[in-house]
């Protein structure tokens, strides 16, 4: 099974490295960051080296902090030197903005 896989992975790097940089870096995301972090995450954009990848709270943003070196490694071994940094921005809230319907004192 591991001659497969390294094969996909050598397609999948040959392809990424055809498309622009700031496109391949988002598509690649998916496969530096694995399935389970891919699932609740996106890459939403690139450029000058810096990754920026929607997360759905801060206790996500704070756990991904601590593997940002090795998505940057990962984006490394993909792609070369492209990624030298990679921030995660929280997702904008999806709760309404209408005021809460607290009793007040009558």
């Amino acid at each position: 099974m591991e001659p497969v896989r390294t094969g996909l992975r050598q397609i999948m790097q040959d392809l990424l490295r055809t498309r622009p940089a700031e496109e391949a870096v988002t598509l690649a995301w998916p496969l530096v960051c694995g399935k389970e972090v891919a699932a609740r995450t996106r890459a939403i954009s690139f450029a000058d080296g810096n990754l920026v990848v929607e997360v759905p709270d801060t206790a996500w943003r704070n756990q991904l902090q601590s593997f940002v070196s090795r998505y940057i490694g990962g984006y490394e071994a993909l792609l070369g030197q492209v990624v030298r940094s990679v921030q995660f921005k929280v997702q904008p809230s999806t709760v309404s903005t209408q005021p809460s319907a607290k009793p007040g004192p009558r």
